[in-house]
Formats: C-alpha cells, structure tokens, sequence
C-alpha cells in the first residue's frame, strides 16, 4: 500500500540574510542608501577593480556581533574572512568576501512559539560578508545590473535543521527579524531585500535519524510565501519518493501565482565555491573588552519584554505579541505607562484605538500620538473627568497633533457630567417614555438595563458619569 505524507516528516533549516544598517558599504566608503538611481553608490574598491584593497568597516563588525551576542552565540576570538568565488552578472569582483570555516560566531540558539508547542532551534552560526549587486529584468527586453547594493554589509544566520513544518519556519523568521530590529542592526524590510530567506528543505520518513537530500530555496520575500514553498516543496520532493524516483540536490525558486517551486540550478558544493582565506584582509581579532561592552548596551530582547508584560503587568500573550511587533510600538507602550502604571488599561487603549493609525516602514515608525498624550487621556477617564466614550473622541481630536487632551477637554467643553440631581432627573424622564421596556425589564429581562444606558447616553452625547447613570436607573427600575 502506497505511503501517505503523514508518513513523512519534513526537515527545514533557515539560512537568513540581513542588511546591517551602515552608512557605508563593507569594504568602502560607498553609501548604503536604498531606492537611488542605479549604479551611483560604486567605486573601484565594490567594483572590484584591479589594484584596489577592502577596508573592514568597524560600525559593521560592532552591529554583526551585537546580533550573534542577541542570539545567544559564542563569539570567535579570531575569525577569518574568505574569498567565495562564483561568476554571476551581479558580482563584480568574480567573488564573494565572506567567512567560512572560521566564522564570526556559532552555537546560538532561538525559542519559537508554533502549533501549540515550544521549540529550541539552534543557529550554527553567523558570519559577516557582503552583499551582491543586483539583475533588473525585463528593462526594454535586456536585462541590467545595478551595483548600487554590491557590497553592502551582511550578517548570514544560517540555522540548524530544527524546524519541522512550514508554521514553524515562519514563526522563527519572524522572531528572528523581530530580534534584529530590536536591536536596531537590520530594518526587517522584506520587500527591499533588506531581510531575505533560503529554506533548505527534506523530508525523510518518521522514525528515520538520517537527513534526506535537500534542496534550497532561494530569496522568498514574505512570511506567507515562506510557509508556502515550504509546503509545496515537501508535498513535491514526497511525490517523487512515493514514485520510486531520487529527490536531486537542487537550487530552486518560489512561483506564488503558479503555487510550485522551479528548478533554478542543480546545487553547487562547498568545493565548487573554491573557498580560500581572503589575502587582502588580516584575521579579525575582538578583545573581550569589546564584546561585553556591546552586550552591556544590548537593550531589552522582545522575548523578555513579552515575559515581563505577562507575568508581571498581567497582559494577554497575544496582545504582549502585538505591542513588541515593532520596537517603535513596545516603547510608546512602556513610556505610557511609566507615566499612567495600569497597563492593561494602556495596553488596551493602543490596540484599539491607536494601532489602526499607525504606518510603519522597516525600523520607522509614524505614531500617531505620543506617550504622554495617551498617558493623559486614560487618566482623564480614570479621575472621571471624561467618560471612556469620549476618550476615543479626544483621541481623535488629538491625533496628529501635539495638542495636550486636558486643553481640548477644556475648549470643548468634554467633562462629563457627574450632577446626580440632573442625572436622576433625566434617568427618570427615559423611564417614563419607555412603559414597554420597563414592563420587560421587570419581568426579568435584566440584559434591558443597557437599553436604558444606551438612551441616557445618546441624550448627554456620552458626557454621562457611565456609575451614577447605572445608579440612577437601577434605582427607579427596581424600586430601590
């Protein structure tokens, strides 16, 4: 009887690219800045033009370590930096400088979240390099290059086979990138290529130790898409087993309108890349001095602050997940309520009322009020001076302003009436039109009390003191 996937176990390790956020490139002084026209950011060092020599770029080794130190990786004393050599259009020099049997890091490891359990994954290691220049295809029928990008300092995190599906796989690049962006080394932009994905995948069948043979898949831009190719590579390399045929060593690319991979390339080895210790550049040496100073001013891991926001100010998991979603988000948070120390009730307040107005673009954000304005608004409604329904109109009377919420509450007029006489009074007044409801009320329909709240709102414009008005009425409708 033939075998069926759930026979079959896939096997996924992450190899991730990310783009330390230099001013200048790697090896030269060449601007690192994004969407400029083509070719404007070269020059005879990224280029690769003879006679020219790389000159490791400090800020880039500072931000590479800050993220193997983040991801929990012993760092190597002395790494070394290695000529990769391959021949594409995008490659000036005809090599690569990266690192190879001596890399920067290794040995760290990340916990992930994914189908209801807890998964230690490891990370063999990180190691520095830099960046290719890239095809544009389809320019008047030609295809072109622009090397703007060649160059550009990288740090590859290349993970262990730990990961056993496609959620899985998902969840880790989005812990990862959320890590990097904490830390403030990468902007986790995936649509410039700034954070960019190769999944090696296999499957094997359950209860076997031995990998089966893998293929890469090559620059998948999005979390969805990642967790796709995953998916359907493993269903395909499953077919080709199941019809007695070899699964082949195979580069291949992602094709999300046709929902299959596609064959790029058969896989290179390690010994077609030709690798060899770097001449131009001497081993780099970190003083211990130096790495616990950048662990020293590593600030909060999210995965910490999501802990504290749990365990200690009594948040929700899913909503301590969306308020460290971006490093901007957390910090508005933890400054509200430095100043306002209820974060539920902060917690609250920014998930449904500011993030809808919030726009981000990699480690930008546009928020928009701040935290002393929030801060502001929820202590009005605490001190009763306005009601919760109008503390989303003062909001958005607020939003996009630096304008205080007290000065506005002023000028409109917003305080919310807290007259027991004049509440009593019109509470009264909305019992009387409403012979029918009463009736029901006091047969027992006891859910008709928030008819008669809704009333005395739209009366006062939702300006009601919300407990003297729940006073009032339970006072006439029950005879009290």
């Amino acid at each position: 009887m033939a075998k069926t996937p759930s026979e079959y176990e896939t096997v996924v390790g992450l190899e991730v690219h990310a783009q330390l956020l230099t001013l200048t490139k790697a090896f030269c002084g060449c601007a690192t800045s994004f969407g400029d026209p083509p070719n404007t950011h070269t020059c005879p060092v990224c280029l690769g033009l003879p006679g020219t020599l790389p000159a490791l770029n400090a800020e880039a080794v500072r931000m590479a370590v800050a993220a193997a130190v983040a991801l929990g990786c012993g760092i190597q004393p002395t790494s070394i930096f290695a000529r990769k050599n391959y021949f594409y259009p995008d490659l000036p020099k005809g090599y690569q400088i990266s690192q190879y049997d001596k890399p920067l890091a290794s040995h760290g490891a990340l916990e992930i979240e994914a189908e209801g359990q807890t998964r230690r994954v490891g990370i063999l290691r990180v190691h520095m390099e830099e960046d290719a220049g890239k095809n544009l295809h389809g320019m008047g029928g030609d295809s072109v290059v622009d090397l703007n990008r060649a160059g550009t300092p990288l740090i590859e995190i290349v993970g262990d086979p730990d990961l056993r599906s496609a959620a899985e796989a998902a969840e880790y690049l989005k812990r990862l990138r959320e890590i990097l962006m904490f830390i403030g080394v990468n902007d986790g932009n995936l649509e410039q290529g700034s954070f960019r994905c190769d999944a090696n995948v296999s499957v094997r069948k359950l209860g076997q130790t031995r990998l089966g043979t893998r293929t890469e898949l090559k620059n998948i831009n999005s979390f969805r898409f990642v967790a796709e190719a995953i998916e359907i590579e493993a269903a395909r390399q499953i077919a080709l087993l199941e019809q007695g045929q070899a699964v082949r060593q195979q580069t291949r690319g992602y094709n999300a309108e046709k929902r299959e991979t596609y064959l790029l390339r058969d896989k290179e080895n390690e010994a077609g890349y030709r690798y060899f210790p770097e001449p131009d550049l001497p081993p780099l040496v970190l003083d211990s001095s130096l790495i616990a100073a950048i662990t020293r001013s590593l600030p909060t891991l999210p995965a910490v602050r999501r802990h504290a926001m749990v365990h200690e100010s009594g948040l929700a998991a899913t909503t301590a997940s969306v308020l460290t979603s971006h490093p901007s988000i957390a910090k508005l948070f933890e400054d509200a309520i430095a100043k306002f120390p209820q974060p539920v009730k902060v917690a609250n307040f920014i998930q449904s009322e500011v993030l809808r107005d919030v726009t981000t673009t990699g480690l930008t954000a546009e928020l928009p009020v701040c935290s002393d304005q929030v801060a502001e608004i929820l202590q009005l409604v605490d001190d009763g001076t306005i009601s919760g329904k109008q503390a989303k109109e003062l909001y958005a009377a607020v939003r996009g302003t630096s304008a205080s919420p007290s000065s506005v509450v002023a000028e409109r007029g917003m305080s919310m009436v807290s007259d027991e006489a004049a509440i009593l009074a019109l509470a009264a007044k909305i019992v009387a039109q409403s012979p029918k409801q009463v009736a029901q009320y006091r047969a027992g329909k006891s859910n008709l009390l928030g008819y008669f709240v809704g009333q005395m709102m739209r009366e006062t414009g939702g300006s009601a003191n919300p407990a003297l008005v729940n006073r009032a009425l339970k006072q006439l409708l029950d005879g009290r």
